[in-house]
């Protein structure tokens, strides 16, 4: 027969237990939290202030008043210029600007011979020579950026005509590059690569010295002569190749099954993957040297994975969110590989032109293995 005095004892025990656990409970406080914060106000899929470049081969007042006027839309921020289209390609390409409008140098008969409504019919001359007044080039890799810049495709010019305008030819021609059919898949393979590494490298690691302890394992370590950066090396290197090995199979299934191109060359995809999978496994020991048990490395790891899978531009756009979130996410390997993967692989960008990304997963890694060393002491308490 069940007795309401045991069931309240041992609840009066478990209650017990959890207010002593102090990382338990502020899981069950910090988790809901953060997902809150995140997902109402980092999150945002109404992309606003895209940084773009401008090519403007006509350098007039009517060119000045036309950035002005796409300007004012919010929806993109001219943040640089260009004086070939080399280097406007090559901006893209790395990532510093996402789209590049180009002004052609007779934008000025463009906006002349661009059809109106409300005053009658154009002439049939101007009809067969109306054209875009400008052309779009922008990253279509990323499918929702690339379609708050056709947005724009079709945006009024009222300032400028000083009539109406017909929209059924359009302001601006948009060229996407990379991924100019807009697969999904194209944008979320190359991602998924960074999301499961960072869920199976730092699950891994993050339990490494925990499980030593609760195997009893300690008393055998405490008494060899490793030493404590050697143990963190050590611990890292197997799961190097498996990551490596995850790596082969998303991308080669992803090519098969998704005719996902990988454009880079093998070599850089493998540097970038590397210096990703060592960065995360160093969190990961560092983790494991915070935990008292394996459920709080568990638990820490959630709390890392969240913000790295809808900070780091795997799901949302990353212009898409403040600039407080944009903080956090540059503070997550996540975001930096997720640069550097689709810039090899749908971009084919060398690591060199993308530095600031290498040298912030290095710098992690050596900042990780080195606190992980110092926070690991061989003895029992």
């Amino acid at each position: 027969m069940i007795a309401l005095q045991r069931i309240g004892a041992v609840l009066s025990k478990e209650l017990i237990q959890l207010r002593r656990d102090r990382m338990t409970f502020g899981m069950i406080v910090m988790i809901p939290l953060i997902q809150l914060l995140l997902f109402g106000y980092a999150i945002n899929t109404n992309i606003r202030h895209i940084p773009v470049g401008v090519l403007d081969y006509s350098h007039s007042g009517l060119s000045r008043v036309l950035i002005q006027t796409v300007e004012a839309t919010q929806v993109v921020k001219f943040t640089q210029r260009f004086s070939a289209l080399e280097a406007a390609e090559a901006a893209i390409a790395n990532a510093e600007v996402r789209a590049v409008l180009i002004i052609p140098a007779d934008v000025s008969q463009r906006l002349a011979r661009h059809p109106t409504v409300g005053l009658g019919s154009p002439p049939a001359s101007d009809e067969l020579t109306a054209r875009p007044v400008a052309q779009w080039l922008a990253d279509g890799a990323d499918t929702l950026v690339a379609a708050a810049i056709r947005s724009l495709r079709g945006m009024p010019l009222t300032e400028l005509l000083d009539k109406p305008a017909n929209r059924t030819t359009p302001t601006f021609e948009v060229t996407l590059l990379y991924n100019p059919e807009q697969r999904t898949a194209v944008h979320i393979v190359p991602g998924l690569v960074a999301v499961i590494l960072t869920m199976t490298m730092i699950m891994f690691t993050s339990a490494a010295i925990v499980r030593e302890r609760e195997r009893g394992n300690m008393e055998m370590l405490i008494t060899t002569p490793v030493r404590p950066v050697e143990l963190m090396l050590g611990k890292i290197v197997p799961y190097i190749f498996i990551g490596a090995v995850q790596v082969a199979i998303i991308l080669g299934l992803g090519h098969v099954l998704f005719q996902v191109p990988i454009n880079g060359g093998l070599l850089q995809l493998a540097a970038a993957t590397f210096l990703f999978i060592t960065a995360s496994l160093s969190l990961g020991l560092v983790i494991s040297t915070l935990a008292k048990n394996q459920l709080q490395s568990m638990q820490m790891t959630v709390f890392v994975l969240l913000p790295s899978i809808l900070l780091s531009g795997f799901m949302f756009p990353y212009e898409g969110m403040p600039v407080a979130a944009q903080s956090i996410a540059e503070a997550l390997p996540a975001t930096h590989f997720m640069r550097l993967i689709r810039g090899v692989v749908l971009r084919d960008v060398e690591l060199v032109q993308m530095m600031p990304d290498v040298s912030w997963l290095a710098l992690f890694t050596l900042a990780g293995l080195t606190l992980a060393s110092l926070r690991f002491k061989k003895r029992l308490d």
